[in-house]
């Protein structure tokens, strides 16, 4: 798997690691080969999400984050192909509010957002109850995985 990241410097080698760990276990839960793999993620301001998800969704407002996935069809990649799945742009100012929030680590909200966008540029989505339902049960399945899962 790789990331192909817009300021890496903001991370530690620990973060890194679960990033590229969450996305890997993604991208096998759904029958690929994470080794082809390759996603964009970007980390930006409040305001920068803000003209995104304007521009690209017409909501005048600030998000945690935003997926733009590239790949429509799973079935035509080959076992051998490389793939790039998309962008992530997370917001660090609201994964940081929302940490405190939640009552959980930044890490465990960075890492959380990354993989609920992963999992919509692998096709999941939660417009629908069934199709949240499915999406929230892979998002749980990798948390866990990663002992980042929810605590009381």
């Amino acid at each position: 798997m790789r990331i192909l990241y817009s300021e890496e410097n903001i991370l530690d080698e620990a973060m890194i690691e679960s990033l590229e760990k969450a996305a890997e276990l993604c991208v096998e839960k759904e029958g690929l080969a994470a080794e082809n793999a390759e996603i964009s993620l970007t980390f930006v301001s409040k305001g920068e999400i803000r003209e995104l998800n304007n521009q690209y969704r017409g909501i005048d407002n600030h998000t945690d984050v935003l997926s733009f996935p590239l790949i429509e069809d799973f079935d035509e990649i080959g076992p051998d192909d490389e793939y790039m799945l998309g962008d992530v742009v997370i917001c660090l100012e609201k994964a940081r509010e929302q940490a405190e929030e939640f009552g959980h680590s930044e890490a465990r909200e960075i890492v959380y957002l990354f993989v609920h966008s992963v999992c919509h540029l692998l096709g999941f989505d939660h417009m629908k109850e069934d199709e949240k339902q499915e999406m929230r049960t892979r998002e749980e399945e990798v948390m866990t995985l990663l002992d980042l899962e929810r605590r009381p």
